[in-house]
């Protein structure tokens, strides 16, 4: 039987696309554009927020 997960809300900082390519304008010896990684620094590259549930604190 399917289990039914409710979606998480997706981050407001990067709308959902956590992870970008830029390209730094410099090219490689075989003539490719070179490029960085990031992401987005609010949900960590997931692309969704964290719901209130998860911080719960422990041994408080």
């Amino acid at each position: 039987m399917p289990q039914h997960i409710r979606p998480r809300p997706i981050c407001g900082h990067c709308d959902g696309f956590p992870t970008v390519t830029i390209t730094t304008g410099t090219r490689t010896p075989d003539g490719e554009r070179k490029t960085i990684t990031a992401h987005c620094p609010a949900c960590r590259g997931t692309g969704h927020t964290i719901t209130a549930r998860a911080h719960t604190r422990i041994g408080a």
